[in-house]
């Protein structure tokens, strides 16, 4: 793989509802990101580094696309509910577009990433256990004439701009590669790196789609058919913590190659250890997950030799939680 990062095209967009000449003129509110070869075991990764988006975390991608398409037709605010990522992507690209924002977070984001989305200027508000919880209060604050609802996962024009990713891998890669591991909480990422494969011609790349083991919506409703909801999903990556996927998931991955992995998250938190120690990258449990079976689970990659990992966000994280973290696997 080539681990230059070269440019490519600005996003192509494909549904009729982003129509507006102003938007679609737009330059991209995300940046094309490094692409950071490495070897572990016997494959050849490449790192694909989203967390180093304006943002820190690949949300710009999609809800920079979502928030240009409704600025282009005039709102006066967006509204979103966010676990942490996505409500700082929105506040990004609130205050890049000149739209007020107003952020929705549940009780476990933590006090760090409350004060950066206040920080970038959006209005906060602290509703519920869980983000289904918040996502209820924010979905009513959106109903107000002139506001603009930004969900984090489950919309088209979120999977569009996640796509870009995959557009620039065909750019950097200099071979289709065998496989993409991808974090997985509602859905969103998953969804546009679907599209994107699709986009590029990729169709015998197989996916790996990782989740918390105690908030492994994905992997449930892969096994029954249908979108399972969880009654309590847990897990330190609270990122990742949703009741259940996007439903649009179900379609999508029939007759795609999409393989469902848990890790726990002593894995996930290793791997943020592992990643900063090898490659001084400060990453969340969430994208934690996306690279522990890298180290933890070899058996799933047997026969395969280039695989991506999508580095996907570092932003819920302190200096103080990986000294914690690398201090529990020493005593372990």
């Amino acid at each position: 793989m080539n681990s230059s990062a070269a440019a490519v095209a600005p996003y192509r967009t494909e549904t009729s509802s982003f129509s507006t000449a102003t938007a679609a003129a737009a330059a991209p509110l995300h940046i094309v990101t490094p692409l950071l070869t490495t070897r572990i075991g016997e494959l050849d990764v490449a790192l694909k580094l989203d967390n180093l988006q304006p943002a820190r975390s690949f949300k710009l991608r999609g809800i920079g696309l979502l928030c240009q398409h409704h600025a282009a037709r005039g709102v006066r605010r967006f509204v979103c509910s966010s676990a942490g990522n996505a409500g700082y992507a929105v506040a990004w690209a609130g205050r890049a577009l000149g739209i007020p924002v107003t952020v929705v977070i549940p009780e476990t984001t933590p006090a760090f990433m409350r004060a950066r989305i206040s920080a970038l200027g959006a209005q906060l508000r602290c509703e519920g256990a869980v983000w289904d919880e918040a996502n209820a209060v924010a979905l009513r604050l959106a109903t107000e004439p002139g506001v603009a609802f930004i969900p984090p996962f489950d919309d088209p024009l979120l999977w569009q701009g996640h796509a870009t990713l995959v557009e620039e891998l065909a750019q950097q890669c200099s071979e289709q590669p065998d496989a993409i591991l991808v974090a997985v909480g509602g859905g969103g990422l998953l969804l546009g790196i679907l599209e994107g494969l699709r986009r590029v011609g990729w169709h015998h790349t197989r996916v790996f789609g990782v989740e918390p083991e105690g908030s492994a919506s994905l992997a449930a409703t892969l096994a029954t058919g249908r979108v399972v909801e969880l009654s309590a999903p847990r897990s330190l990556a609270t990122s990742l913590c949703v009741k259940r996927i996007a439903p649009a998931l179900v379609t999508a991955c029939r007759g795609a190659n999409v393989v469902p992995l848990t890790v726990s998250d002593a894995e996930a938190t290793a791997a943020c250890v592992r990643l900063a120690e090898d490659h001084g990258q400060m990453i969340e449990p969430a994208c934690g997950v996306a690279l522990a079976p890298l180290y933890t689970k070899k058996e799933a990659f047997a026969g395969l030799r280039r695989v991506v990992a999508v580095v996907c966000g570092g932003q819920v994280v302190t200096l103080g939680d990986l000294a914690r973290w690398q201090g529990e696997q020493e005593r372990a």
